[in-house]
């Protein structure tokens, strides 16, 4: 079950021009109900991410200071709040992602990096889809029959050598319930983290037993 970021992306990907004005942004996003679009340049390659985020820096721009040289200042100084095209709102470097990267490590570049969504790029930086929390999430609605026999032929018998009929495996909306004997403490604990850490897998009851250990 080695789902990567090809199978859940979305390829039909609504990008914008570096030249793109902020009004056709905020129509962009409104029109394809999207709160962000990746930005790319004349050849096709992503340079960046604008969001609504970015685009609110207009609206919440503070109040013009006092002075007429603060004023100036102010009214030519080159932010957010005064950007006018996709290439000064935009966010750059875009945070983006390999299609064959699995969707573990999706997941966890969009939690590290605080992102709702990544630009999916091939090797030479050009736009082939786009991948988000939603897609990632996905995997969980496998289902529990897959997710059964994923624990018994891969698990228990490729990884760990394991007779499958020694052991009892039930999977109830995700969650594995496993039980049987094992030799060691130490193997008991590899073999549930091996599940646990199993794509699709929400969670594990340990109904295992193994001899005392001095």
């Amino acid at each position: 079950m080695g789902t990567t970021v090809s199978d859940v992306m979305t390829r039909s990907v609504i990008a914008l021009r570096e030249d793109a004005t902020y009004k056709e942004i905020v129509t962009a996003l409104r029109h394809y109900r999207v709160s962000a679009c990746p930005v790319v340049d004349d050849a096709g390659r992503v340079i960046g991410v604008v969001s609504e985020a970015d685009l609110l820096y207009k609206q919440t721009d503070p109040e013009m200071p006092t002075g007429l040289i603060r004023l100036n200042w102010r009214l030519h100084e080159q932010t957010k709040a005064t950007a006018v095209t996709a290439l000064e709102l935009m966010t750059a470097p875009a945070i983006v992602i390999d299609p064959a990267a699995s969707i573990r490590t999706a997941a966890k570049t969009m939690r590290d990096r605080q992102v709702k969504r990544l630009p999916v790029t091939d090797s030479d930086g050009y736009l082939v889809g786009i991948v988000t929390r939603s897609d990632v999430l996905t995997v969980f609605e496998r289902p529990d029959t897959d997710i059964r026999d994923y624990v018994v032929k891969v698990v228990l018998d490729e990884e760990f050598g394991f007779d499958p009929d020694d052991f009892d495996v039930s999977v109830s909306s995700g969650v594995v319930t496993i039980s049987g004997e094992v030799d060691r403490r130490d193997i008991a604990l590899r073999l549930l983290a091996a599940i646990r850490h199993a794509e699709a897998v929400v969670g594990i009851r340990d109904r295992l037993s193994y001899p005392d250990e001095c």
